[in-house]
């Protein structure tokens, strides 16, 4: 799994009981190890270990940077000091968790020791005046299962936005001049996203292919991997050189500092190569390095953010929204040429998946996986914009049988295809998206609200997933 670390940051108030704030404080840290949450502490600046002083708050800001946490946890043991939880907030720029533990009963004397959750509601309302997003878990008990349910999401959704936040692409290649639709807008993407590219000439790729061939040593140990894991329909030169791709695009990965890769992958890398880029892709795919097709970097940065939602747990795949299902009136072909990584592929029952490598459906060029991909409950999203404007389209489907069709493919079935085709065609979408075998639609949905775009819920479901994330 990916790794994520929150800045822990108790807060009390001090008209509040201070020896109760201390109490569900060291209760919340305890919990937290429990659930092998990686946390940086502030027990040894406040002299309580709580939030509620200027200088302190300094002090925890300066820590917090310099251990590089992804996101900010403040859990009100009392009412809370609310305009240091902004301040500390609005400095450090990172996602927010607001939660705190369920007030007790009043004693018989009608005192009430914490009022966690009045708190929370001040806190909501600076936060809101500080300009500062946040997420907020409602008042529940450390034991609850919502509450661990609310930890996980939120540490996913620290995962999008850090990967969100420091993506650079390479692309390698314009786009093929008939696809106008993957055209996206470089400055503006730097500007408003930090999103950053570093273009290649396919000169440059082809080069770099040549010195893996001449190393001659990680060309052979792929082409060893692939005549294990795969069944092998092309001749060995082409296999060199589909070894030698992948060992060529992982280099210049690694040259500029890229974690997702575009390539043009027709028609011009058929000419000097004889040979499609998709097996190299699958291959670069299976291991957390995202390529996508036809130059698309907003499919890229889909792929970065959905992979990321995931925690690291699975691997995604790039996909058409192809044809609709035959006899089910919600069903859809996702397909593409061969690019999807093995481990989102389908093998025989009882045997582990063994797809080949061959030719592609459109092409007469070598170099493609098939197979079809796993059943099962998936994510499907598309990031992607134009008129100055950005959103994510996500929402839910489920793997169903089908036809046989070439190349890397999957018939899904979702709620309401209707609707969902009049969203791609009506935009900013095109007919490409990105799919996970995991429920990652509230972490992303989350997640936007931090990096500026707009959720885009094509199961119309909104209430639905803000629910799942306030803990119902």
């Amino acid at each position: 799994m990916d790794r994520v670390v929150l800045g822990m940051a108790p807060t009390r108030r001090s008209i509040f009981s201070a020896p109760d704030a201390v109490k569900y404080a060291d209760l919340t840290r305890k919990r937290l190890k429990e659930l092998n949450v990686e946390f940086v502490d502030i027990d040894d600046i406040a002299v309580d270990g709580l939030l509620h002083d200027e200088q302190d708050r300094i002090k925890i800001a300066e820590k917090f940077k310099t251990a590089g946490v992804d996101g900010l946890f403040f859990p009100h043991g009392n009412f809370g000091t609310e305009y240091e939880v902004a301040r500390l907030a609005k400095e450090l720029n990172i996602p927010v968790l607001l939660w705190g533990p369920r007030d007790e009963r009043p004693d018989e004397n009608g005192i009430r020791l914490r009022d966690s959750q009045c708190g929370l509601f001040a806190t909501g309302k600076v936060l809101r005046r500080f300009r500062v997003p946040f997420t907020y878990l409602c008042n529940c008990r450390l034991e609850d299962p919502e509450f661990e349910r609310g930890i996980r999401n939120f540490l996913a959704v620290c995962n999008v936005v850090k990967t969100f936040r420091n993506i650079r692409i390479l692309q390698m290649g314009p786009r093929p001049f008939d696809f106008w639709s993957t055209m996206c807008n470089e400055g503006e993407l730097l500007e408003k996203f930090n999103i950053q590219l570093a273009p290649v000439p396919l000169p440059e790729l082809t080069g770099e292919l040549k010195k893996a061939k001449e190393e001659k040593t990680k060309v052979q140990e792929v082409m060893a991997y692939c005549r294990e894991h795969f069944e092998i329909q092309i001749k060995d030169e082409e296999l060199e050189n589909v070894a030698a791709l992948k060992i060529a695009v992982r280099s210049l990965a690694d040259k500029y500092g890229c974690n997702a890769g575009a390539i043009q992958c027709w028609n011009a890398l058929q000419g000097e190569l004889g040979i499609m880029p998709c097996a190299a892709n699958s291959l670069l795919n299976d291991e957390g390095f995202p390529v996508v097709c036809e130059t698309d970097i907003h499919g890229a940065v889909t792929a970065l953010m959905c992979e990321a939602a995931g925690m690291g747990e699975n691997r995604t795949f790039f996909a058409d929204w192809t044809v609709r299902h035959p006899d089910n009136e919600n069903g859809e072909l996702l397909q593409h040429c061969g690019l999807w990584p093995l481990s989102c592929l389908a093998g025989k029952e009882k045997e582990p998946c063994r797809p080949s490598i061959g030719y592609p459906l459109a092409f007469d060029h070598p170099g493609a996986v098939e197979s079809e991909a796993k059943h099962g409950d998936l994510t499907l999203c598309r990031f992607d914009g134009d008129n100055g404007a950005y959103s994510l389209l996500l929402g839910n489907a489920k793997g169903v049988n089908g036809p046989y069709t070439k190349g890397t493919y999957l018939w899904v079935e979702v709620k309401n295809l209707k609707r969902l085709e009049a969203k791609i065609v009506e935009g900013p979408y095109i007919h490409h998206c990105v799919g996970i075998h995991q429920n990652v639609v509230p972490v992303l949905y989350e997640a936007c609200k931090y990096i500026g775009i707009t959720p885009d819920l094509y199961d119309d479901n909104e209430e639905d997933v803000r629910a799942f994330i306030r803990g119902e």
